[in-house]
């Protein structure tokens, strides 16, 4: 498989990734042995980029995947690896590489985010843990630094902080979950954004391209939207099994037929509540009354009567609402 530079950086990666998450304990919950099975398998198969957090509890899947594998920065064919930390302070942002080093056995990290960054005052409030970023680059532990987020106003930003090398933003055609200021944003909004960044030389790999699942169904249509905005180097999608790294595999390669679709039928409704505000428009929105408040004011679905029609997720403003 081709591999794309990643903006100004010289870091390679595939055109598509491999999100961590999924395989993790907030979703598959998979054991650990399985997900680095399914991780191993994507690196035989050409995918070479993957993402994982603090927050996603992931570095043990990736531990046993790179168990076998030389990570040494000038080893040829050498996966890259993104984390990424919600921590706001310097030390809080040290322990948190110290640890992402020590969890993953690694000795460098490739990309090291700030973790959903949101509107003012968030990048403000967190310049203490972006400082200590700066200083692991400039050691050489980390080789880029950035942010991830959902905002398009922070995209903008972050073309002109000449020290972001990378930037991870939410983008799909339905513009699920993308926001701006304080507000809903648009897909239209949010490909500006990109574009800008691009301009101003910063790597740019796309999340959510299927709207957490919710767009899968449309499979072609939303890879296909991500993959034509000019600077996005990679798609970074959230992997659970190995026919979705053929799928994959196959989409960046050229050789998925242009009418497939996954079968999309054991999946189901699901909401985070690390993400939930308990604002309750999908409980509103909901035509089968199948989301209700829990005891901790947080949305939960009855799958029992979910119909999975999916009508909940574009109206939830922080993209709380998944499928897998």
């Amino acid at each position: 498989m081709k591999k794309n530079r990643l903006g100004n950086t010289d870091i390679f990666v595939s055109p598509v990734s491999f999100g961590v998450l999924t395989v993790g304990n907030t979703q598959l919950n998979l054991p650990v042995e399985e997900g680095a099975a399914l991780i191993k398998y994507a690196v035989s198969k050409g995918i070479n980029f993957f993402d994982t957090a603090q927050y996603y509890r992931t570095y043990p899947y990736l531990r046993e995947a790179l168990r076998d594998v030389d990570m040494s920065e000038d080893a040829p064919e050498r996966p890259v690896i993104c984390t990424k930390s919600l921590d706001l302070s310097y030390e809080e942002m040290d322990f948190a590489v110290q640890e992402a080093l020590r969890d993953m056995d690694l000795e460098v990290i490739d990309i090291f985010l700030l973790h959903e960054v949101r509107q003012d005052p968030d990048w403000e409030t967190r310049q203490g843990a972006w400082q200590c970023l700066r200083d692991y680059k400039e050691k050489g532990v980390i080789r880029a630094i950035g942010v991830s987020t959902h905002h398009v106003d922070v995209v903008e930003r972050m073309a002109d902080v000449p020290e972001c090398d990378v930037v991870f933003p939410l983008i799909n055609y339905a513009g699920l979950g993308i926001r701006k200021g304080a507000d809903h944003g648009t897909a239209e909004e949010m490909k500006n954004a990109i574009e800008k960044c691009a301009a101003a030389g910063k790597g740019l790999f796309a999340m959510k391209a299927f709207g957490g699942g919710n767009l899968t169904g449309s499979y072609m249509k939303a890879l296909n939207y991500v993959s034509s905005i000019d600077g996005i180097d990679s798609i970074m999608v959230g992997i659970g099994k190995k026919e979705e790294v053929d799928s994959l595999v196959a989409f960046a390669e050229g050789t998925l037929p242009p009418d497939f679709q996954p079968d999309v039928s054991h999946k189901k409704i699901h909401i985070d509540p690390g993400d939930c505000e308990g604002c309750g428009t999908c409980i509103e929105r909901c035509p089968n009354k199948a989301i209700f408040r829990n005891r901790d004011g947080i949305a939960q679905v009855d799958h029992d009567i979910c119909l999975t029609c999916g009508y909940c997720a574009p109206v939830c403003p922080v993209r709380a609402i998944i499928m897998y």
